[in-house]
C-alpha cells in the first residue's frame, strides 16, 4: 500500500464559501431547516434508528414497553444525528474537494460551521441526558461510545487506512446493541446477535458506495479500498465475504430464543437476494452492479426490522 500524507498535509486548499456569497443571507427557514436536516444524514440516522427497535424488539419478547421504546428511540435518532451533524463539521474541507458533496451545506456555505458543531454537539449531549435517566445508564453509555467511536476513531481512520470501514462497522452496530440494552438492562446472546447483523451488513452497504465513488473518494485523498486498489478485487471478494457471514448472523435472533420461525422464514430469502447482488458485483465490477448491491443493503435493514415486527406480534 502507497504511503500517505499526514492528516495536516493532506488538508485540501480549498475555499469555504461564506453565506452571503452563496446567497444564503435571505433564504427561507424553510430553507434552512432542510440544510440541518442533510447535516443529520438522515437516511443513515433512519437505519440507525430503526436498528435500536430491532434490538428493542429482541430484548422484549413477551411485552413491549411503549414509553421506554419511544425514548429510546428518540434518544438514538438525536445521537445519530448529531454525530451526522459533527462528521459533515469534520470533514468540510474535503467535501469540498468532491462532486458528490460540494454542495452539502457547510462546504456550500449555507450553514456556518460553528453553528452546526453546536447543534451537533447538543444533539449529541442531549441524547445521553435523555437516555440515561429515561431509559438506563448503560444505552447512555453505549450512545456516547457510539459518537467518540465514529467521530474520533472511524472518521480520522478514513484517511490513513482501509481498515477505518471494518473498524466503522463497531460504531455503526453500537445503536443495535443499545437498543436491547434499553429493552432488558443487560448484554444478552440476543443483543449481540443484533450487533453482529448490524456489523456484517455494513460492509457490503459501504464498500459498494465507495465502488461506486471511488474517482470522487481518491480526488478527496480518502484510503478507501476501491482507491488503494483499483481492480477492485479485495472490494468484490470482501462483499460477497461479509455476506455470507450476514446470512449466517441473520439466523442468530431465532438460534437464541427471541425471533421465531417466521422471522427466519422471511429473513433468509432477503439476504440470499442480497447475497446474489453481491455475486454479481463479484462478476462484473460496474457502477450499475455496485448501485443494485447498495440499494439491496437500504433495503435489508427495513426488511428485517419489519420481519421481526410481524413475527413479535404473530
Amino acid at each position: 500500500m502507497p504511503e500517505r500524507s499526514s492528516a495536516s498535509s493532506d488538508v485540501p486548499s480549498v475555499r469555504v464559501a461564506t453565506a452571503e456569497q452563496a446567497g444564503y443571507a435571505t433564504g427561507s427557514w424553510r430553507q434552512v431547516l432542510r440544510d440541518y436536516l442533510t447535516l443529520t444524514k438522515p437516511e443513515i440516522s433512519f437505519l440507525v434508528t430503526v436498528s435500536a427497535f430491532a434490538g428493542f424488539l429482541l430484548g422484549s419478547p413477551t411485552s413491549l414497553d411503549g414509553g421506554t421504546l419511544l425514548i429510546t428511540l428518540v434518544g438514538v435518532g438525536m445521537c445519530a444525528g448529531g454525530v451526522g451533524m459533527l462528521n459533515h463539521c469534520m470533514e468540510h474541507r474535503f467535501d469540498a474537494t468532491m462532486k458528490r458533496t460540494v454542495d452539502r451545506p457547510i462546504p456550500a456555505g449555507r450553514i456556518p460551521l460553528a453553528h452546526a458543531q453546536w447543534v451537533g454537539t447538543g444533539l449529541v449531549l442531549a441524547s445521553v441526558g435523555i437516555l440515561c435517566p429515561l431509559v438506563n445508564p448503560p444505552t447512555a453509555v453505549l450512545a456516547a461510545l457510539t459518537a467518540i467511536l465514529y467521530l474520533y476513531v472511524y472518521t480520522p481512520l478514513k484517511r490513513h487506512t482501509t481498515y477505518n470501514t471494518i473498524i466503522g462497522t463497531i460504531p455503526g452496530a453500537l445503536p443495535a446493541l443499545g437498543g436491547y440494552v434499553a429493552a432488558t438492562g443487560t448484554f444478552g446472546a440476543a443483543g449481540w446477535a443484533i450487533f453482529a447483523i448490524l456489523a456484517c451488513w455494513q460492509m457490503p452497504h459501504f464498500l459498494s458506495l465507495a465502488w461506486m465513488y471511488r474517482n470522487d473518494y481518491a480526488r478527496g485523498n480518502y484510503a478507501m479500498l476501491p482507491v488503494e486498489e483499483p481492480s477492485g478485487d479485495s472490494t468484490a471478494y470482501q462483499t460477497i465475504v461479509f455476506t455470507v457471514l450476514l446470512l449466517g448472523a441473520s439466523v442468530l435472533p431465532t438460534a437464541f430464543g427471541p425471533a421465531g420461525w417466521l422471522y427466519l422464514a422471511g429473513v433468509l430469502p432477503v439476504g440470499i437476494w442480497f447475497l446474489y447482488r453481491a455475486l454479481q458485483f463479484h462478476r462484473e465490477r460496474t457502477g450499475i452492479r455496485a448501485r443494485r448491491v447498495l440499494k439491496a443493503s437500504i433495503v435489508y435493514i427495513p426488511a428485517l426490522v419489519v420481519l421481526l415486527t410481524i413475527d413479535w406480534f404473530l
